[in-house]
């Protein structure tokens, strides 16, 4: 897709219509995935003996999206405390299954199974890359979390779709915030650096690299010592939560020099990623998403109270809800905030804006390389 057609159908708010026939989508999506995850054929054990000590039978019970309100907020401590296979739905019993760790840094992490989720995601974010600044059949350099975490088997993906291929580096965001939470930010600020010095060593050396997946710490870090855009860098596609207006415009505009194209992203080993609209100064250089829907939901909801949504423009906690047939998870509180926004043409369901940790406006919070 071109970047003109994706700002023409970014900046135009949503027909009711079009609002509606996505709430439809949503609400037969919804069954489905309830249905498979509830149902004593396909579901899961986890989710089967939940169902029996709740006393409702949500297979038959939840006619759409509006319905998960009867579930609490999900614990996500149950994916450090589960075993993983009790997630696995009966209809995947006899398919080997990968493990995914998201966040943490020290002790059990919390972790969830997939097969393919994280392929789907990534090849429906390919379809909003604009050819110019992700050409088809170069290659992608990650420069971000490796290890357990999906995200570089994603980015691969991402990159084979696109007909190129990926480079990688080494980088574990646990142990940076272990020294951060130490105050030892000598040796965090020595690990960086080893990153950074990882990557520009591979866009010195390795040809047709055009596009990039790093973090906006890295990203930062990496200008400071060469410029991306005179290695071949024409794209950048950036995860990372606190992406400030401010921040934004001095990675577009002075980092990549107002030449490479910047695609922020909202997203995590549960959800997969929400895509941002066009930035542009007109709206202040803030990074609006929208969830991968139907797969996945996001709401900015009273953090008073959760099954009430904040009014447009108002801030709000983030809640998170996956639906795919590989992992049901209802209601989990993020560990973020954002403004509710308007749906638009290209995504007729609220967006979430300038997403910071919950709480970022009233204490400290440990990010680490991100």
């Amino acid at each position: 897709m071109s970047a003109a057609a994706l700002a023409a159908s970014a900046t135009k708010p949503a027909a009711a219509a079009a609002v509606a026939k996505a709430k439809n989508a949503l609400d037969a999506h919804v069954r489905d995935v309830v249905q498979w995850h509830f149902s004593p054929a396909t579901g899961s054990p986890f989710w089967l003996e939940w169902a029996k000590q709740a006393g409702w039978n949500p297979a038959k019970e939840v006619k759409g999206f509006s319905d998960l309100l009867r579930f609490p907020n999900f614990n996500d401590e149950w994916l450090r405390d589960e075993q993983p296979e009790r997630f696995v739905p009966k209809a995947y019993a006899n398919k080997p299954y990968m493990i995914f760790e998201t966040g943490g840094t020290t002790g059990m992490p919390k972790q969830r199974v997939s097969w393919t989720d994280h392929l789907h995601d990534y090849s429906e974010f390919s379809d909003t890359l604009d050819d110019k600044y992700f050409p088809k059949k170069a290659h992608w350099l990650m420069a971000g979390p490796t290890g357990p975490r999906r995200l570089r088997l994603a980015i691969e993906h991402l990159a084979n779709v696109r007909g190129g291929s990926a480079y990688h580096l080494d980088l574990d965001p646990r142990w940076v915030k272990r020294l951060i939470g130490k105050g030892d930010y000598a040796q965090a600020e020595a690990y960086k650096e080893h990153v950074v010095d990882q990557a520009i060593t591979i866009l010195r050396n390795r040809k047709n690299i055009h596009s990039l997946f790093t973090t906006p710490k890295i990203l930062e870090a990496m200008a400071e010592r060469t410029s991306l855009v005179g290695l071949g860098i024409k794209g950048v596609f950036c995860g990372g939560t606190s992406m400030t207006p401010q921040v934004v415009r001095f990675l577009a505009e002075e980092v990549l020099e107002g030449k490479a194209l910047f695609v922020p992203t909202y997203g995590n080993t549960l959800m997969g990623l929400a895509c941002s609209r066009p930035l542009s100064a007109k709206e202040g250089w803030s990074v609006i998403y929208h969830a991968p829907q139907p797969r996945a939901t996001l709401r900015v909801v009273d953090p008073a109270d959760s099954t009430k949504d904040v009014a447009y423009g108002a801030w709000g906690r983030v809640e998170l809800t996956t639906l795919t047939k590989e992992f049901f998870m209802p209601r989990l509180l993020e560990r973020d905030e954002a403004m509710r926004r308007e749906p638009i043409v290209r995504w007729p369901w609220d967006g979430v804006a300038d997403v910071r940790p919950f709480g970022a406006s009233s204490g400290k919070i440990i990010e680490g390389v991100y």
